[in-house]
């Protein structure tokens, strides 16, 4: 109870300090399209900006940026809804790679997009059409890692989720290998492993926690929770930990590997606290997702989120995500990045 109370107060102060707002009409400019100059300079007192990223770095060369993002987005979930999360599905694995510099969407043999481990991704069409309706407004000014990042904050406000301001001005990296995929945490990692990758992000426990929410929406594939199922530690039996209706449930659902079963099975589409509640419940679905509840580094978070309003969670995940989305980023400063005229084809590659 006690470190239950400890981790409510320490949330609290951090919501204080990062006043990000879960509505776009709260953000600065109109429809939460960027501002004007005194806007950007009220938000960067709070805005974790320390790269050459910026609020407004858009303004001017292409305003319209954001609301194309915003509209391409609006059709393509509209069509299928379960777009949206693996548009944020597809931005983890970009940035927990080598940053988020939109290595993922490059697409030649040898890239990380052809990596095993990434044949499940998904949302690559989308930005495509994006850039496409982009390079006609702005051509050559736009970074496909901006278009990344700003599509999936919409996709995500559009499932319920908040909305946060995103600093812009990322450039797109030339090279992805697959082999730097297995830098991307797995279903199946302990919670030090985990720790240790976040923290080489530049990111914390909370942060752990918080991102690990996403799992409030979408699906994962049962090839890959399977061996919890039938042959858990070589057993031939189930985890332990898994609450045994719920465990009848999964091992009656995930009998092939290509099926799906949702991450959050009570409300699967929509984007609250119940992730962090059916933890408690013993119903995570991932192995890393269970082992939250149980780690004392990340258990009091854990209740901590499940008791407090579904706002809680939502204002934190977008403290999270603008961390994130500033992970080893490419600047035109550092001059060793480029903007790609199509976002699956380095621009000098021979193809």
């Amino acid at each position: 109870m006690k470190a239950a109370v400890v981790s409510v107060l320490i949330l609290l102060v951090i919501f204080v300090a990062w006043p990000v707002s879960a509505d776009r009409k709260d953000l600065p400019g109109a429809g939460g399209y960027g501002g004007d100059e005194d806007d950007d300079n009220d938000t960067k007192s709070w805005f974790p900006l320390d790269n050459q990223l910026s609020l407004s770095y858009y303004d001017r060369i292409c305003p319209d940026f954001e609301k194309i993002v915003a509209t391409k987005v609006r059709e393509w979930t509209k069509k299928d809804s379960s777009l949206g999360p693996a548009l944020l599905r597809l931005l983890f694995h970009d940035c927990g790679v080598t940053g988020c510099d939109a290595s993922v969407l490059l697409d030649h043999e040898g890239s990380e997009r052809r990596s095993p481990a990434s044949k499940t991704l998904r949302g690559f069409e989308l930005i495509d059409d994006i850039k496409s309706e982009i390079e006609k407004a702005c051509p050559g000014l736009v970074s496909c890692a901006d278009i990344l990042t700003a599509a999936s904050r919409d996709a995500t406000f559009q499932l319920g989720g908040p909305y946060w301001p995103n600093a812009y001005g990322r450039r797109d990296s030339t090279d992805s290998y697959a082999r730097d995929v297995e830098k991307v945490p797995s279903g199946r990692r302990d919670i030090t492993g985990l720790l240790e990758t976040f923290q080489s992000y530049g990111l914390n426990v909370l942060d752990l926690v918080v991102l690990s929410g996403a799992h409030t929406i979408g699906k994962a594939y049962c090839g890959t929770i399977q061996s919890r199922l039938y042959n858990f530690n070589a057993t031939y039996g189930t985890d332990p930990s898994i609450d045994s209706k719920y465990a009848d449930f999964l091992r009656r659902k995930c009998r092939v590997a290509s099926e799906t079963v949702y991450l959050d099975a009570e409300t699967p589409v929509k984007f609250d606290n119940q992730y962090y509640i059916n933890l408690q419940k013993n119903m995570g679905v991932l192995t890393t997702d269970q082992e939250l509840v149980k780690d004392p580094r990340t258990a009091p978070l854990v209740k901590a989120f499940a008791e407090q309003p579904p706002h809680m969670f939502r204002q934190q995940f977008a403290v999270s995500m603008a961390k994130l989305v500033n992970v080893g980023v490419i600047t035109g400063e550092e001059r060793v990045g480029v903007i790609r005229k199509v976002c699956s084809k380095s621009n000098s590659r021979p193809y």
